[in-house]
């Protein structure tokens, strides 16, 4: 996992691959929302599989010729997975819209539900994920399963360190945290450039010409090289291409080109510098001890309010019961430092990349800059076991929202996890 650097399972690891088929890898959301069965939203239990989840809402909004703007989620599921979760179409309160819906036909998607709401589906709305995840090219299977679960149950003791895992910075092409560092850097012709341009030799061979010819400049010929799975990338250079029609390219025409991709993935890039950062600041916090309260701290519960007025001994309880958790910064413009030993390294991590806080107010485009806030450098994982199969060892756990499979898998496996 990208700038993960600490362990805190000693067990050695059992190897082996996953997602050899996207099948081996099933993730469920645990909804914090049921619909009701009546009111004016629809709610879509899809199943899809080798897609994003926002791939799926744009393939639905454009069949219903509908606003993206009307359809909601509660998390991001991976696309190199099979995964299960709740979509809501706000207002959609006819019965000929209803029947509408529930004829679609969405590319590698089922709809296992579709039922009717009250309330509309926010990002955040939902309890957790669980996950049921096939370890496969694993030499003694049983003697590997006897260690998965010796490491899942410490795990279950001490928590997983809360890594952002790969799908947070983009596999095979990992850039999305890069064209955040550009962002930061006030510079927007470099981080349209590190998203359109830059080929990666783990791409298809055409997508590699195509941003090779942006990188020449060649606009028009970068456009028609851009196979099926450039969808965001071409937003992007139809406005460049329209907007060189009108002379040089300037800040403002590379400003509509990043305005031009959906909201969700412009706010990603920030996010997922703040993620890189994060995660090295979670490796040293570790490090000083996972499930220990360390004077400086900040701790939050469970509820993500900061927990205030405890004694060492107190803090240290809610932390062994999991009612609350030290946390880390995810760095911005107004997010608060640890005392102690704590703030003098969360400080220093950023002083490793010559930055300051104030430069994640991104004023070329300050509505993708970010204030920070304070994140648990740990997560709990409930409902977890190994078992043996004929094709490798099956795990089965349960993680809080927000969190990421691969950080418990790194843990069994020893390597890194995609």
């Amino acid at each position: 996992m990208l700038n993960a650097n600490t362990y805190v399972t000693s067990q050695n690891g059992i190897g082996g691959t996953i997602r050899n088929q996207y099948e081996d890898f099933y993730v469920e959301e645990i909804p914090e929302i049921i619909p009701s069965g009546e009111g004016p939203n629809i709610y879509i239990w899809i199943e899809k599989l080798g897609r994003t989840t926002l791939d799926v809402v744009l393939d639905i909004s454009r069949d219903l010729h509908i606003s993206r703007k009307r359809m909601g989620f509660a998390g991001m599921k991976d696309k190199k997975a099979l995964t299960r979760q709740w979509i809501c179409i706000a207002n959609m309160d006819s019965e000929d819209q209803f029947k509408q819906v529930e004829n679609l036909d969405i590319y590698k998607t089922d709809f296992l539900k579709v039922v009717r709401g009250r309330k509309k589906l926010r990002m955040g709305q939902l309890k957790g994920n669980k996950f049921r995840i096939l370890i496969r090219d694993i030499d003694d299977i049983e003697k590997s399963a006897d260690i998965a679960n010796e490491v899942l149950k410490e795990l279950q003791v001490t928590g997983v360190p809360n890594y952002f895992g790969w799908q947070r910075f983009g596999k095979p092409r990992t850039n999305t945290h890069l064209v955040g560092e550009a962002l930061i850097e006030n510079d927007l012709k470099k981080a349209v450039g590190r998203y359109i341009g830059g080929p990666s030799e783990e791409e298809h061979e055409e997508n590699q010409k195509a941003r090779q010819a942006y990188d020449d400049g060649n606009l028009e010929e970068s456009l028609n090289l851009m196979g099926k799975g450039m969808r965001y990338e071409k937003m992007m250079i139809r406005e460049l291409i329209k907007d060189s029609k009108k002379g040089e390219l300037t800040d403002k025409s590379y400003k509509n080109a990043l305005h031009a991709l959906p909201k969700p993935l412009q706010r990603m890039f920030v996010h997922a510098y703040q993620s890189y950062l994060f995660n090295e600041a979670v490796s040293n916090r570790v490090a000083m001890g996972i499930n220990k309260y360390i004077e400086g701290d900040i701790i939050i519960d469970n509820e993500e309010h900061i927990v205030y007025d405890k004694t060492p001994e107190e803090y240290q309880e809610l932390i062994d019961n999991f009612d609350a958790n030290p946390t880390c910064p995810l760095y911005g413009t107004k997010v608060p430092y640890a005392g102690g030993a704590v703030g003098e390294m969360e400080e220093n991590v950023l002083k490793g990349y010559n930055l300051d806080k104030s430069d994640f107010e991104v004023p070329k485009m300050p509505r993708l800059g970010s204030h920070g806030l304070r994140r648990s450098m740990r997560f709990q994982v409930w409902d977890a076991s190994a078992t043996p199969t004929d094709e490798g060892v099956l795990c089965e756990f349960s993680i809080n929202k927000g969190s990421y499979a691969p950080a418990v898998l790194r843990e069994i496996m020893k390597i890194d996890v995609i």
